[in-house]
């Protein structure tokens, strides 16, 4: 995928000519999860289809209650969004509730506000979290994302599968229901080459490489912004000059602080909290390193996924040798603030995969310490696959050395990451040209069959 042209060369005399603008409705990326992935996802796409469709109407489905209005921040100025509630519970009174707006929008919305967007929208754009259109999560879960999916395709509204993962697929049933989605699609994007593979598998002998391409994640687009009121601690670690490296470190809530059901989960062969705290104290006793811990999923405390309490947590492990070295960043920072921070850092290694794709995407060299193929998939995007360290194939002291070499290698790493990153960068872009395109043509349709 190639661009020979800018976004608003391509766009720009469409778009200004186009009296209707765009209804489009988001699903899959609230912004109110706590995870700064999923929030990195919808900022993302939200300004970089702006860019694109300044007339467009954009409607955010997110865990909250009603329609709310919200104004996004873009180059040059702010661009207004609504949000509407649309979550998967067992409240099936609540007009919120995915099987109410479900019903609702059979019955041609009735009172539902959420169903009456849907109804009129001119497509559903649904990017399943990044990483969400799977089984690997429970029943439940592949529910949710597919009930959003489900109501597009049901009331015949043009659904769009933004870059995300595809698969895996344990269960038949599942496998069935995800082919069925992704060949009813009027375009389908995989975030990396091996999820293309799954992509181009579940649409079988429909597979039509003018709908079904393979992008990049959608986050390498996210732009960074220097937060207020950081910690002096934080601070003096992220100003310049520094008398020595500044190591950037993200670990998942999920799998250290419940670490007997991640490993019965996703099968870890490696001690996940042992490689967090062995590493740490050799980069602290071996280097004159200084380390920032980046939370990057914030939920309240005590809950077992939380980045800022498994920190906390290390950094007490670490006693003494923290001292004046190691910093946590704070969690009111969102996700925009933390990608500043970690571009900020001279290498960086996390476990939530959008944590390192912020890294990555601003030159950082980087490693991954990932528990499932999501993340190896982006990181030879890349060209940065041997930087990625699989706990569910590698024991404790392997995963360790890895993650060593890597920090070891960063110089290098770092000239070929710089040398790969525009290419991936300019995909990041034509790929959002093809979709801003794609929802053009729909706005079009609708124009043009007097649909209001």
């Amino acid at each position: 995928m190639q661009s020979t042209e800018s976004h608003s060369e391509l766009l720009s005399e469409t778009a200004l000519t186009d009296g209707t603008g765009s209804r489009l409705i988001m699903a899959g990326a609230a912004p109110d999860t706590g995870n700064m992935g999923v929030s990195a996802l919808c900022y993302a796409t939200v300004t970089a289809l702006a860019a694109r469709l300044p007339r467009a109407s954009m409607t955010v489905l997110d865990f909250g209650r009603g329609v709310r209005h919200e104004q996004v921040g873009v180059r040059g100025g702010e661009v207004k969004i609504s949000r509407c509630g649309a979550k998967h519970s067992r409240r099936l009174y609540s007009p919120d509730t995915l099987w109410n707006i479900r019903l609702s929008a059979r019955l041609g919305g009735l009172w539902n506000p959420c169903a009456r967007r849907l109804l009129a929208a001119d497509a559903v754009l649904d990017i399943s979290g990044g990483d969400s259109f799977t089984d690997l999560y429970g029943q439940h879960r592949f529910d949710a994302v597919a009930y959003s999916k489900l109501i597009a395709i049901e009331n015949g509204v043009p659904l769009i599968l933004l870059p995300q993962t595809y698969g895996p697929f344990r269960s038949g049933g599942t496998r069935r229901v995800a082919a069925e989605i992704v060949r009813r699609s009027v375009l389908a994007v995989a975030r990396d080459a091996r999820s293309f593979e799954t992509l181009r598998e579940l649409a079988g002998g429909a597979f039509d490489p003018e709908r079904h391409i393979s992008g990049v994640d959608v986050a390498f687009l996210l732009e960074a912004r220097e937060p207020r009121g950081l910690s002096g601690g934080v601070a003096a670690l992220l100003r310049d000059p520094r008398p020595g490296p500044l190591l950037g470190f993200n670990i998942s809530g999920l799998i250290y602080n419940d670490p007997v059901s991640a490993r019965e989960r996703y099968g870890l062969k490696a001690d996940y909290a042992s490689v967090v705290v062995r590493f740490l104290r050799r980069v602290l006793e071996q280097s004159d390193a200084k380390v920032l811990l980046i939370p990057h999923v914030l939920t309240p405390p005590g809950h077992y996924e939380s980045d800022a309490q498994a920190a906390n947590t290390v950094l007490g492990e670490l006693a003494g040798l923290a001292r004046g070295r190691v910093e946590v960043l704070a969690p009111e920072h969102d996700q925009s603030e933390v990608k500043w921070a970690i571009a900020r850092t001279d290498w960086f290694c996390g476990t939530r995969m959008h944590a390192t794709i912020a890294a990555l995407s601003s030159g950082v060299p980087t490693a991954a310490i990932a528990y499932s193929g999501k993340t190896l998939g982006v990181f030879e995007t890349c060209g940065q696959g041997e930087h990625v360290a699989d706990p569910r194939e590698l024991g404790t002291d392997e995963v360790v050395e890895r993650v060593w070499s890597s920090w070891l290698a960063r110089d290098r790493a770092r000239a070929s990451l710089q040398s790969r990153l525009p290419e991936v960068l300019i995909v990041a872009d034509t790929q959002m040209d093809v979709i801003a395109r794609h929802c053009l043509a729909l706005a079009g349709d609708r124009a043009g069959k007097g649909r209001r």
